[in-house]
């Protein structure tokens, strides 16, 4: 569609001529009950909006993307819809200082979870709707400005199938067969949302009396399918969503402005969840079916906590355009971390972000698509890939930098203005820093430049001169940068000093300074004449975002005694930056297994060991020297059984090890153990085998030509369910056979068929490690078909397609050939794809390095 991907330069000159006062939209979704395949369907959507435009005489346009339009009138006049829509636009001329734009279109519902989303339960039939619009997609269900800053109130009634419940941002009723729902704050047009069909709906109520004597109340819901209603924990929900309500209120002296605060468990969803206020939709793997360890449910803890810190930083308060996006999700991601130790029984939770969300970052950070936190973002398709570990992970690590830096009580003043000054508004980076420096008293135009406005990350390495009597006489901080992003950037940083202490040698910390690290080399002068350290720990505590390095005794001290550190957020930052010397090529990948297998079955936090599990295995498949990954496979699949033998019967450590041992068996003794465990014929005492562990147990069965497809298909029988349909379809294209492969391929690449979570299933299990050899043909195929993919399938399925089926399994320097090849014959092709294929091709060139590390450590 020509007008499909929305530029910020054409939305600032629309933002300049437009001021929207309202919109009323109302749908009829009756249409969504019925056979699936009957295909196109569509509900109607008719969509009133009132607005001013600052220049009578002008022309502008409104989005909309439906297969079609029945009538468009313009301040009274009728239009012809074949004139004025082109299929993402409908042009707007001559407009008048006051304007009211009346659009009645057919909508198409959605199967690829962008838009509005239809989904059948297979296990009852019933059907299930809910939007996801982010960034740009509410013009699939309603005509609007779609764009941040056009932020208006909105107005909307919905006609349903009997039986059947709606919602909405707003209070909903039923009225006369219609639901009704109270006009919304001004809100923007991608936080809209609505949620229809027969859900599992659980109710709750939160009450706040503020110091004035004003007393908040605020309707609490909690829905999900009916199929998963009996695993449905609405109570941990509801508490979690009470705690938070009260953290934010104790800080940001602002109460929610949004009236009732559903939240809602929803299936094929594409994201994490999305902070519509009032309506705010989860992947419904958020609910449990099997025994899971607590590190799921921090996870989850900690997404309700960043979704409702967004009521606030992104619903309240909105960024302009998308180069913004950092000012509502690095606040969402710091604050859900930051609400999840102050609030909740997560009190661990900065060790979780310091090992799996700046992971996520370090690597983002390093690929060549990498950015500034405040980015620029040129149209649609840029937004839609800017969220990333960068906007996200390395955005909220530079916050809570910036809290150490200013003070976490200037930093929530400095929120709590920005907060009053813009309610309902739209910013940018200047009016959140002003209301700092108004707060910090300091300038941070300079942390500013050096933090938001550069991309990269830094190295610091400590380095210790001691001496004769063995004390420190200097201990200096080493910054260093990559040549492709050289800023040196300000970090406060704690720097620890770690030794062996009492009868059991563990590794404690007993010295520590905290310093401001500037330049390529920084004194710490409180430490001189310390004790010498056998481990030196620079950004100790976790205060700045950068990969940490060792000198070569700490180094030594780590291969030696890793386990015996006692604070765990020393381990997990420890782990972290082996993992980062790791993927940079400096410690060959069977180093990095072997400290896994003689210290994770120590490692008390089961988040840490779960990502540790998570890497290993990472480095086994990508960066081991291919001649030892059959030995490096056989030594993780031992370690990990013995450590789910040795674990405490029916702790989530035994579960862990449990799901890792699965993830690496591949000769037919283990395999065998995994069959006979789901056979009930072995047991390991204190494991249950429920349904989720099974399909995890199925997947390396299938991978590896044990269970076929009569037994994929019994156990669907036994679990036929949503979940267990995506569990089967994973499980059936992870099988060894080049026509399963050829199969899985067509379904995904050269039909749309599928639903958006059948392709994701398919996709994971078509790229199975141990089928190098099978997945040859499609390195050839994939350079083929991305760039039709790209033009022919939403964006999120091309997405999904572009970065699930990159041959990154083929990794030679003759595919890294290959992708250059593509990367230079098509300069042309949209930068969003080219950016997928680019870090595709970094990790390649990576994984390159990695072997060959590893290959000399080994000869």
């Amino acid at each position: 569609m020509p007008g499909e991907n929305l530029t910020r330069d054409e939305a600032q000159e629309r933002a300049a001529l437009l001021s929207v006062d309202g919109y009323e939209v109302s749908l009829d979704l009756r249409s969504a009950l019925g056979d699936i395949e009957a295909e196109p369907r569509t509900f109607r959507s008719v969509t009133t909006i009132r607005f001013r435009c600052a220049e009578p005489g002008a022309a502008s346009f409104a989005d909309l993307l439906a297969p079609s339009v029945t009538a468009v009138s313009l301040n009274g006049k009728d239009l012809d819809p074949g004139e004025v829509f082109d299929g993402s636009r409908i042009r707007l001329e001559d407009l008048r200082a006051d304007n009211e734009l009346v659009v009645d279109a057919q909508c198409a519902y959605s199967r690829t979870g962008e838009g509005m989303h239809r989904f059948v339960d297979p296990e009852d039939g019933e059907v299930y709707l809910y939007t996801q619009y982010e960034p740009a997609d509410s013009r699939r269900v309603f005509a609007n400005f779609e764009q941040p800053d056009l932020k208006a109130p909105f107005r909307s009634e919905v006609r349903a199938p009997e039986g059947w419940t709606v919602w909405s941002n707003g209070v909903g009723e039923l009225v006369d067969g219609v639901w009704k729902f109270a006009e919304t704050k001004p809100i923007s047009t991608y936080i809209t949302a609505f949620a229809a069909g027969p859900y599992h709906y659980v109710t709750d109520s939160y009450t706040r009396t503020f110091d004035d004597g004003t007393t908040l109340e605020i309707p609490l819901g909690a829905m999900c399918r009916k199929g998963l209603a009996p695993h449905f924990d609405s109570d941990d929900v509801f508490l979690v969503t009470k705690q938070g309500l009260d953290f934010f209120h104790d800080h940001f002296d602002f109460p929610y402005p949004f009236g009732k605060y559903d939240q809602a468990f929803v299936p094929e969803y594409n994201l994490g969840a999305m902070e519509n206020p009032g309506l705010v939709t989860f992947r419904e793997e958020f609910i449990f079916r099997g025994k899971v360890t607590q590190a799921s449910y921090e996870g989850r803890a900690n997404v309700i906590l960043h979704e409702m810190a967004h009521m606030w930083f992104g619903d309240l308060v909105t960024m302009e355009w998308w180069d913004d996006l950092w000012l509502k999700e690095s606040f969402a991601d710091f604050m859900g971390a930051f609400a999840l130790v102050g609030a909740t029984r997560f009190e661990n939770g900065w060790i979780t972000f310091a090992n799996r969300r700046k992971a996520w970052a370090y690597r983002a950070d390093q690929l060549p698509s990498t950015h500034p936190i405040t980015a620029d973002i040129r149209d649609l398709q840029d937004a839609k890939l800017n969220f990333d570990g960068i906007t996200y992970a390395k955005g909220a690590s530079v916050l809570k930098q910036l809290v150490a830096y200013v003070g976490q009580d200037a930093f929530l003043e400095g929120a709590r203005r920005y907060f009053k000054r813009n309610a309902y508004g739209n910013t940018r980076l200047g009016d959140l820093l002003s209301a700092l420096e108004e707060t910090s008293g300091r300038d941070l135009a300079t942390w500013s430049r050096a933090w938001l406005q550069t991309a990269g990350v830094n190295s610091l390495t400590p380095q210790v001169i001691l001496s004769a009597e063995g004390r420190i006489t200097e201990l200096a901080v080493l910054q260093e940068a990559p040549e492709s992003h050289p800023e040196l950037r300000p970090h406060r940083v704690a720097v620890g000093l770690y030794r062996r202490e009492g009868a059991d040698g563990s590794l404690v910390r007993y010295a520590r300074a905290e310093v401001d690290v500037v330049g390529p080399r920084t004194v710490v002068e409180e430490l001189v004449g310390a004790d010498a350290p056998e481990l030196v720990l620079v950004n100790d505590d976790d205060l700045t975002y950068c990969k940490i390095r060792f000198d070569e005794n700490s180094l030594a001290t780590l291969r030696e005694r890793l386990g015996d550190i006692t604070d765990p957020l020393a381990r997990a930052l420890c782990w972290s930056a082996l993992w980062n010397l790791t993927r940079d090529a400096l410690m060959p990948a069977r180093d990095f297994v072997g400290l896994v297998l003689r210290f994770a079955g120590r490692e008390s936090d089961i988040g840490v060991l779960q990502m540790l599990h998570a890497w290993a295995h990472s480095a086994l498949v990508h960066y081991a020297a291919p001649a030892w990954r059959a030995e490096g496979g056989r030594l993780l699949a031992q370690g990990a059984l013995k450590e789910l033998r040795l674990a405490e019967p029916g702790s989530q450590h035994q579960l862990t090890w449990a799901r890792f041992f699965a993830t690496v068996a591949s000769d037919q003794a283990d395999l065998q153990l995994l069959l006979h465990l789901i056979e009930g014929t072995a047991k390991v005492d204190g494991l249950d085998v429920d349904q989720e562990l099974r399909w995890a147990f199925l997947e390396p069965l299938a991978a590896h030509g044990v269970a076929d497809e009569s037994l994929l298909a019994a156990e669907l029988a036994r679990d036929d369910t949503a979940s267990g349909k995506r569990h089967q379809v994973r499980c059936l294209a992870a099988r060894p056979s080049a026509a399963v492969k050829a199969q899985a391929w067509a379904q995904v690449v050269e039909s749309d068929a599928l639903s958006n979570a059948l392709v994701e299933a398919t996709i994971a299990g078509f790229a199975q490690p141990a089928q190098r050899e099978l997945l040859a043909p499609y390195a050839a195929k994939y350079f083929a078909a991305i760039e039709r993919v790209w033009a022919e399938r939403s964006i999120q399925i091309a997405m999904d397609v572009v970065k699930g089926l990159f041959p990154s399994l083929r990794d030679s320097q003759e595919t890294l050939d290959a992708t250059d090849a593509w990367l230079t014959a098509h300069e042309e092709a949209a930068p969003a794809l080219r950016r997928l294929v680019l870090e595709a091709r970094d990790d390649l060139a990576r994984t390159l390095r990695g072997q060959a590390c590893d290959t000399a450590a080994g000869s």
